[in-house]
């Protein structure tokens, strides 16, 4: 990988996990990684590198000395993350048969709304949850 960033070249690849749906459906979308940069910005989706060794595709949330980083899926942010774990970029993904690029303003206003809708979903999450749970009881 970072050979091909070293060359200018970007890569592909198909991310798992349900953490960043509904953008990207686990096994199905792909997402095009280049070179990180300098620093990063708020709503960027980096793939990143746990201490524990793990890779994971968040978007970022809020930049200071270090990122916080949350999956679209996800409620719990990841705070300091540093820089240096940051390992590469994406610069588009494939949804279906369309490439879109995150510089699109469709995908510009899509971060800000499911970023915003945060606090919003969790208590939906929680209210379906609850009323799940008491229909299964009676």
């Amino acid at each position: 990988m970072e050979e091909a960033f070293a060359k200018g070249e970007s890569i592909r690849i198909i991310p798992q996990g349900e953490s960043m749906l509904p953008m990207l459906r686990p096994g199905v979308d792909c997402v095009v990684l280049s070179a990180v940069p300098e620093r990063l910005r708020k709503y960027d989706l980096p793939l990143y590198r746990r201490d524990s060794g793990q890779f994971v595709l968040h978007r970022i949330v809020k930049v200071g000395q270090t990122y916080a980083c949350v999956g679209d899926n996800q409620l719990c942010v990841e705070r300091g993350l540093r820089h240096d774990q940051m390992v590469a970029l994406v610069t588009a993904f494939r949804r279906g048969e369309k490439e879109i690029p995150v510089t699109a303003l469709t995908y510009q206003i899509y971060c800000r709304v499911w970023h915003w809708s945060r606090p919003v979903r969790h208590v939906w999450r929680s209210l379906r949850y609850r009323l799940r749970r008491k229909h299964e009881r009676t």
